[in-house]
This record gives structure tokens, C-alpha cells and sequence, in this order.
């Protein structure tokens, strides 16, 4: 696994939004200003974007590893390559919780159960960010949701 640059100068409260595909800068625009914050949602969240080429085609893993030792961060949302060719620019929200912070083997399996992973439209990282940020929600009803959906993306509320 190869090292990737350390994510710095995140506040505390920013949802992180990592790029890993670099082939199709307008892409890469597109999805990053539909991310974007806006009056009309109903749940805000500052964006940290990390938009360096070291971390192109980076894997679940390798992000997860730079990661881990943030306290504040329940979910990372990866742009590749999926994200930009999609329509939808769905991007991959993943979970930062492990197996060992759960504390035991239901908890995690609980958190799991549809995948420590799944898609959300743009605008769904501010409700997915938030939500797990305050405790309101939990990563595995958001995976759920986007289980339920036929092409297995969060659609937002």
C-alpha cells in the first residue's frame, strides 16, 4: 500500500470529499459544484475537497488508512472514477468506524450490513455528513436506503 499525502487544515465539522479520478477535469467540476453548499438544503456542511493528483486512483483502503486517526470523521466520500462517469456523479460514502472501535462483532455487523460502503448523490452528502455527525442517523440506514434503491445510490431526502 503506497503512502498517500496527510489531510490537513480540515475543520472539524467539514465533510471530506476525496478525488481519486483525474481523467476528466469538467467532470471533476461538475460533481465539485454540485457538492457545493446551498441555501435551499436543509442540512449545511462545510466541504473539505482534496484535489491532489498523489492521491489519484487511490483505493477504499489506502483513504481509509490517511484517515482513521480523525476522531471527527464518521464517512468519507470518494469521487473516482464511477463518480465522474455516472450521471448521477454519485460518489462513494464510506465509513471510518472499524471493527475494533465498534467494540464488539454485532455492532460492527450491524453497521455493515448492506456494506461499509454505498453511493449518494451530491447533494445527499450534506444530510448523510451531518446526520452521522450529531448521531441522528447511522451509516448502516443510509446504506439501507441505498440498498433499497434500484441502482443502490442514496437519494437524499
Amino acid at each position: 500500500m503506497r503512502a498517500l499525502p496527510a489531510v490537513t487544515g480540515r475543520d472539524a465539522f467539514a465533510a471530506l470529499v476525496v478525488r481519486t479520478d483525474y481523467q476528466d477535469d469538467q467532470a471533476w467540476q461538475d460533481v465539485a459544484a454540485l457538492i457545493e453548499p446551498s441555501e435551499d438544503r436543509q442540512y449545511e456542511a462545510h466541504i473539505h475537497f482534496i484535489d491532489d493528483p498523489a492521491w489519484a486512483g487511490a483505493t477504499v483502503d489506502e483513504v481509509l488508512t490517511v484517515v482513521c486517526a480523525d476522531d471527527n470523521l464518521a464517512v468519507v466520500f470518494l469521487a473516482d472514477r464511477t463518480t465522474m462517469e455516472a450521471e448521477s456523479h454519485a460518489l462513494l460514502a464510506v465509513t471510518t468506524m472499524t471493527r475494533e472501535e465498534c467494540g464488539d462483532d454485532e455492532d460492527y455487523e450491524q453497521l455493515t450490513e448492506f456494506g461499509r460502503e454505498f453511493r449518494t448523490i451530491p447533494a445527499g452528502i450534506h444530510d448523510v455528513h451531518a446526520n452521522l455527525s450529531i448521531g441522528n442517523l447511522g451509516f448502516e440506514e443510509y446504506a439501507a436506503w441505498a440498498h433499497d434503491d434500484p441502482e443502490r445510490i442514496y437519494r437524499s431526502f
